[in-house]
């Protein structure tokens, strides 16, 4: 390259190029205490800080590592869904869009179905990656999901789902908004079935997610500070015209108001998971009554989940 390639257009736009996001630097700081955090260091807590537990986002792929047993699973392959069904375009066409976030993440949406074992139970997950399109929720997603919930009855284990979006992807209109109905309904099928469903709510959860089957939990647990509502706190601000309550719509405040059931710590969701499904299949579990053949199973009772010293107990 030449001093003439610096001074064309070409030249001159990489000059003015933001760095990408994503790419790799040796320090992280933190967002929640501002403390400058070694790469490695955050590889190795799950991307918590050391200083303040501030969850930052993980990716799908080190969050199933991290929550199934050493580190092993099976991807569960996803039927294939319309791309760019409405010839949607805004500022760039929609189908480029895509493309983008499939070679930016090495996935081809927003939602990654694998089946391992926890603690030696068998669990199948449905994980949202926000990096892919901020984790919104299209038809391909929405194909992810019920095909979870339809491997989690065929192998007769529990359906835990790892929520991350903004919500419905606006580019696909209302056959995004037809995700709701169609992911409630899987969750239907799981409690007819008789098998735990449990989400993990983490940050952000919101719109058309969180509207449908990210709180429709048999048990819904939070991961610490998630922002988790359907509107964000600005809009609702300007809405109403009122100050917001401090915290709003944060985990704490929300299992406060009786919205979720838990805040766990990333470090403990493999334990506290794995008793909840023990207490979920315990005694006239799903599996006894399925083999036995005896007639449609019923949902198990939910356990006091707000006190985790009662889970213990029922898990024991």
């Amino acid at each position: 390259m030449n001093w003439l390639s610096n001074i064309t257009p070409p030249g001159i736009k990489n000059m003015f190029r933001r760095p990408d996001d994503n790419a790799d630097t040796l320090w992280l700081k933190c967002g929640g205490c501002g403390e400058m955090i070694f790469h490695r260091d955050l590889e190795n807590t799950q991307r918590v800080c050391p200083a303040c537990s501030h969850h930052m986002s993980i990716p799908a792929e080190d969050r199933l590592h991290a929550f199934f047993d050493d580190g092993k699973f099976e991807d569960i392959e996803l039927p294939e869904a319309p791309v760019d069904p409405l010839k949607f375009r805004d500022e760039r066409r929609y189908a480029d869009r895509i493309k983008d976030a499939r070679r930016k993440t090495g996935r081809q949406d927003a939602m990654r179905v694998a089946a391992g074992a926890v603690h030696g139970l068998p669990i199948v997950a449905a994980c949202q990656d926000f990096a892919f399109m901020g984790g919104s929720m299209g038809c391909a997603l929405g194909e992810a999901f019920l095909k979870g919930v339809e491997e989690a009855i065929k192998r007769n284990s529990a359906l835990v789902a790892f929520s991350a979006s903004g919500g419905a992807r606006m580019q696909e209109g209302i056959l995004s908004l037809m995700q709701m109905p169609r992911t409630t309904i899987g969750v239907q099928m799981m409690r007819e079935a008789g098998l735990p469903y449990i989400v993990v709510l983490t940050h952000p959860t919101t719109g058309g997610v969180t509207a449908s089957f990210a709180m429709l939990g048999d048990i819904n647990i939070a991961e610490p500070g998630a922002l988790i509502g359907f509107a964000g706190p600005r809009v609702i601000e300007q809405t109403i015209r009122e100050k917001l309550p401090e915290g709003f719509q944060r985990s704490e405040f929300l299992k406060e108001k009786g919205m979720v059931d838990m805040v766990v710590h990333r470090h403990d969701l493999r334990d506290s998971i794995a008793k909840l499904v023990r207490v979920l299949t315990k005694n006239g579990s799903a599996r006894s009554r399925i083999s036995l053949g005896e007639g449609e199973a019923t949902p198990a009772a939910k356990p006091p989940a707000n006190d985790l010293d009662a889970v213990d107990k029922a898990a024991e």
